[in-house]
């Protein structure tokens, strides 16, 4: 009768923790916080993603501020989910502001060659008009 008991106790308690929505955390999430850290750091660092890309930083910074308040209250699956949208963002606006960057840079030589060839067209016609 005891094992009875025990085994209802026991199947009550499952029942009360399934319906509470009380969610098992998983463990610190020290990686990606520390992935999450690096990357926003590198992205702090890099002049184009502050440029070119500040609000997806500024998520970016968000998301790692509350992935370590989470992390603080034990929250792990939430700080860990947190962490890992703050790396992805600070990865766009790097990829962002690298994109941009590139693209003036292109656009600076493609005015230079027009520039030169415009002036290597005027030499030719000023050495066709004075043979």
């Amino acid at each position: 009768m005891e094992s009875r008991t025990f085994a209802l106790l026991a199947a009550g308690t499952l029942v009360g923790l399934a319906t509470s929505g009380c969610a098992v955390e998983g463990p610190k999430p020290t990686d990606e916080l520390t992935k999450a850290h690096v990357v926003v750091e590198q992205a702090d660092k890099s002049g184009t993603a502050q440029h070119y890309a500040a609000a997806d930083l500024q998520r970016a910074h968000d998301e790692l501020s509350d992935a370590d308040r989470l992390s603080a209250q034990g929250k792990f699956n939430e700080a860990r989910a947190q962490a890992q949208r703050a790396a992805v963002d600070a990865d766009l606006a790097l990829a962002r502001g690298n994109s941009i960057e590139q693209q003036k840079a292109a656009e600076d030589v493609a005015t230079a060659n027009d520039t030169l060839r415009q002036e290597i067209e005027r030499k030719e016609a000023e050495a066709a008009a004075n043979p």
